[in-house]
């Protein structure tokens, strides 16, 4: 009997600590219900280890921040993440709902994906309207990492009206983005065909990369016809910087086509300015974090090792929608990209 009652004692403790945990990462009892024993297990084993890890520097402490809101986004009951988008709902009608589209949070589905956003639009739907309404419909992507103006559809009819504005070129789009660098020149046009190719290295994986319709010749320097790949796709993006400080500029952008990657690869492989925190596109022919300048290593009192956690900074900051009246969304910065721009002294013109 004593061996039993020690042994109800210690479950009812364990029970008591996975509560917390659950109530912390999920803040609903209902979410409890649906999470398997040895996932809550897990999740509190990797609370207690980061608990116990927090860093003192500022700067550690919010990218380890950072990193657990991307992970708990992935952790939550769909519920629960449906709600966070609702709360984070910028404007709605008939017709549309346009969501801030959190970091770390990928649109679609995949290997190693718990949670998208595309999962829980039929329950998002519910929420915002009733429990018969129809799911909402994505309208166009936004990458994992990328932040900002997301527009959804109430009816297939309304998502492919507004495919078809985003095909037809007839949607702004206006992003900003952190880059490492000073594009030269400070304002123009980047348009460069975009293809994916087999980087075949030790590691061999694909990537978007620039496919180029002109060369330079090495002996004499005259720009001649480069062979074509049938298999690139037209690219163009308008760029403008807005301020430069701490060997970084702070960009406007304007993609005018809608190509995979198509802002990321024109500023790293087309400017030579890749976006601050994209490692993926910061090298080519490896999978390595980027590589920072010293002063902006300082101003972030950051170290190159742990360069590998910085967030992507690139944030979908307005659009423009001609849905019968024009409608304009216009989406705040998010906290990481905000403490950037000051730690960097990136000022933000007042135009």
């Amino acid at each position: 009997m004593a061996a039993g009652g020690g042994a109800a004692r210690r479950c009812w403790r364990s029970g008591a600590g996975l509560a917390r945990a659950v109530r912390g990462v999920c803040g609903s009892a209902r979410a409890t219900a649906a999470l398997r024993a040895e996932e809550l297990a897990e999740r509190l084993r990797k609370s207690e280890e980061q608990q116990r890890e927090i860093p003192k520097d500022p700067t550690q402490r919010w990218l380890r921040e950072l990193a657990a809101m991307s992970q708990q986004l992935q952790q939550v009951h769909p519920n629960v993440l449906a709600k966070i988008l609702k709360q984070r709902t910028l404007y709605q009608n008939e017709e549309i709902v346009v969501i801030d589209k959190p970091y770390g949070l990928p649109v679609h589905g995949g290997p190693g994906i718990k949670n998208c956003i595309a999962d829980v639009l039929p329950i998002l739907a519910k929420m915002l309207e009733n429990m018969r309404a129809e799911p909402l419909h994505l309208c166009h992507r936004l990458d994992k990492e990328t932040t900002g103006v997301m527009v959804l559809a109430r009816s297939k009819e309304a998502a492919e009206k507004i495919r078809l504005l985003f095909k037809t070129r007839q949607v702004e789009k206006i992003y900003w983005a952190v880059v490492l660098g000073d594009p030269d020149p400070v304002e123009g046009v980047v348009e460069i065909p975009i293809v994916e190719k087999e980087v075949k290295s030790h590691q061999s994986h694909y990537k978007m990369t620039l496919a180029p319709r002109f060369r330079v010749c090495p002996e004499d320097g005259r720009v001649v016809k480069a062979r074509g790949d049938r298999h690139a796709e037209r690219a163009v993006t308008r760029y403008r910087r807005l301020a430069a400080a701490s060997a970084c500029s702070l960009l406007q952008l304007q993609p005018i086509t809608g190509v995979k990657h198509q802002i990321r690869v024109h500023l790293a492989y087309g400017l030579g300015c890749p976006i601050l925190g994209d490692h993926k596109y910061s090298h080519w022919s490896k999978l390595a974090p980027q590589k920072l300048p010293e002063l902006t290593l300082r101003r972030l009192k950051l170290e190159q090792s742990k360069a590998r956690h910085l967030p992507l900074h690139l944030h979908a900051q307005r659009l423009s929608l001609p849905l019968g009246q024009p409608l304009d969304f216009v989406c705040k910065l998010p906290l990481f990209f905000q403490k950037t721009l000051r730690k960097l002294e990136l000022d933000i013109p007042k135009d």
